[in-house]
């Protein structure tokens, strides 16, 4: 029984780098010593992997309003719309567009600050 609880907390355990685990969804714009400017793109109804991002700033890009599933062990919605800018503290999460558009958003990553699994 413990081995399965082990294997259910693996994928929070061993989240790593958005841009390692899942370069199909993010990319990196720009970076310096102090921070990582990263652009994610999630089509209709795409989702993730599990993965972490140190303290950041999230800004969604022109769309149209969209909605999104962040999980972190459970899920939690998010709904976005053009302009938005929103601060996160360090973290592990399984992003997921549920929406029927694509979703774009920048993240600065502030380095030094990382997320504990």
């Amino acid at each position: 029984m413990a081995w399965r609880c082990c294997l259910c907390l693996a994928p929070m355990v061993s989240a790593q780098d958005a841009v390692k685990t899942d370069p199909k969804h993010d990319t990196v714009v720009s970076e310096n010593d102090q921070v990582r400017i990263l652009k994610g793109h999630y089509g209709p109804h795409k989702k993730s992997i599990m993965h972490s991002h140190p303290v950041q700033l999230r800004c969604s890009s022109p769309m149209p309003r969209g909605s999104s599933v962040f999980r972190t062990g459970k899920k939690t919605p998010f709904a976005v719309k053009a302009g938005d800018a929103q601060y996160d503290a360090a973290t592990v999460h399984l992003p997921e567009n549920t929406g029927d558009v694509g979703m774009d958003v920048i993240v600065v990553e502030l380095k030094g600050h990382a997320a504990k699994p």
